[in-house]
């Protein structure tokens, strides 16, 4: 199994027996369910479904059938993992685990990060703003020329200007494992995972 579907409780700090403090963020990472199962010869690719935080809340007719089908009672969060040729064969209404994780490990997260509303290009992308002499007086946190002269004579596409800041998913590459308690279903990561907290994060090893 490549991942796992958690929910960030918050961060702390530990102190390493040299007494070095390390921020680290504290996820609730499942036990998730098995609600389908994809394979090669029907869906052309191997793959499980799970299913995170049972519920009975805001949940349509369509879902419902396909919960009721799986023998299972409706989930917040629902995500699909792909498969390797080393994974257990899993079946329908199996528990996953936070055991698929090691002490050590290196792990990628993803989630939805804060949204920050409308920003200008100081805050979103850190420009340095205009300068403060030769007369210049209103254009201290301005992007700037964004474009050309007369070719092409346009906004190139993708320039950076201001704009909606945040609530976008995003990823964190590997990051550590330092502590997994099996026992309350905690994982502990070295370093800072997008999002507020109680925040859905997707949970995968880190290839390589």
């Amino acid at each position: 199994m490549a991942g796992l579907i958690g929910k960030k409780i918050g961060m702390t700090r530990i102190f390493n027996p040299d007494g070095k403090s390390i921020p680290v963020t504290v996820i609730k990472a499942g036990p998730c369910k098995v609600i389908q199962k994809k394979t090669e010869k029907k869906d052309g690719y191997k793959a499980v479904q799970l299913g995170f935080e049972p519920t009975e809340k805001r949940i349509n007719k369509p879902m419902l059938g396909h919960f009721k089908k799986a023998g299972l009672k409706p989930f917040k969060k629902i995500r699909e993992f792909r498969l390797s040729v080393d994974d257990p064969d899993y079946k329908v209404g199996d528990t996953v685990t936070i055991e698929m994780f090691n002490v050590n490990e290196k792990i990628n997260c993803t989630s939805l990060s804060k949204g920050k509303g409308f920003t200008g290009v100081i805050k979103k992308y850190g420009f340095h703003g205009g300068p403060k002499t030769h007369g210049q007086s209103n254009k201290y946190r301005a992007p700037g020329s964004i474009g050309s002269s007369a070719t092409p004579s346009r906004v190139i596409k993708g320039m950076k200007m201001a704009g909606h800041k945040g609530a976008k998913n995003t990823t964190v590459k590997n990051l550590k494992v330092i502590i997994v308690d099996n026992e309350n279903s905690l994982l502990t990561v070295k370093g800072t995972v997008p999002g507020w907290k109680g925040n859905y994060v997707l949970l995968k090893k880190a290839k390589g």
